[in-house]
């Protein structure tokens, strides 16, 4: 079995402020709902761990995982999605003139600029990861869990499920939510 689940929620998250790559580390809810979720998740079956390498998706992953002997490995691939100069903008997707907004209403349409990830490098990283590590070991019989965040577990999810790229966001992925991908 493949499942997502993406980080915990941050002071940023509140404030809606773009994160990317940006290390922020969870707020005091974030790591509530992270020790929930080891909570409500306890039964699942999980054999290994892999986990972006920022501090908000490390520390879901640690508490989600505590007193279990699963490990978690980081990958660089699974980092979240890079929105260069615009990295703690507030509420970007109702400003017209911000390009990342466009990323939030019409994905198909997004152009990375400033420092920005493009939708395409953001598939090729994900989808390497899926081809290299999740898939041979999902023919394994192994059970896999990725922490991560929304735009790049968004990616795995329409990646392995074969969603289009104008319904990147239709399936919503919810802070410490585990969501079985197959």
């Amino acid at each position: 079995m493949l499942y997502i689940m993406r980080h915990g929620k941050t002071d940023w998250n509140i404030q809606h402020k773009l994160q990317g790559r940006t290390d922020i580390p969870l707020n005091e809810e974030g790591r509530q709902m992270a020790k929930q979720a080891r909570e409500d998740y306890l039964n699942i079956p999980i054999d290994i761990c892999y986990c972006s390498p920022l501090i908000r998706a490390r520390e879901t992953a640690e508490l989600v995982l505590q007193g279990r002997n699963i490990p978690i490995l980081y990958d660089d691939r699974l980092i979240e999605m890079g929105f260069g100069i615009y990295e703690g903008t507030a509420n970007c997707e109702d400003i017209p003139d911000c390009p990342v907004g466009m990323l939030f209403r019409h994905p198909e349409q997004y152009i990375a600029r400033d420092g920005a990830e493009s939708m395409q490098e953001l598939w090729e990283r994900t989808g390497q990861f899926l081809s290299e590590i999740v898939y041979p070991q999902l023919k394994e019989g192994k059970n896999i869990l990725i922490v991560g965040h929304g735009a790049m577990n968004s990616s795995i999810l329409c990646q392995v499920k074969h969603i289009p790229l104008q319904d990147f966001w239709k399936a919503g992925i919810p802070n410490c939510k585990l969501m079985k991908l197959c």
